[in-house]
């Protein structure tokens, strides 16, 4: 049986392609930049994204 919600929830097609400036590293736990440093510390970034979540594991990360 489907949950009441999805017999109304329609999904819209993503036309925008997004590129982060920055990669999750598996082994530190946390998004870095490509020069290796964590990406919390790039403040612009911080500004102009908003956060640096990322979608591996629980999302409880301290750059979250």
């Amino acid at each position: 049986m489907r949950p009441f919600t999805l017999n109304y929830a329609v999904g819209r097609a993503s036309t925008t392609t997004v590129e982060t400036p920055y990669r999750f590293d598996a082994v530190r736990q946390l998004n870095v930049l490509p020069d290796g440093r964590p990406a919390v510390t790039d403040r612009a970034l911080l500004l102009a994204a908003g956060t640096t979540t990322s979608t591996a594991g629980s999302q409880t990360h301290f750059d979250d």
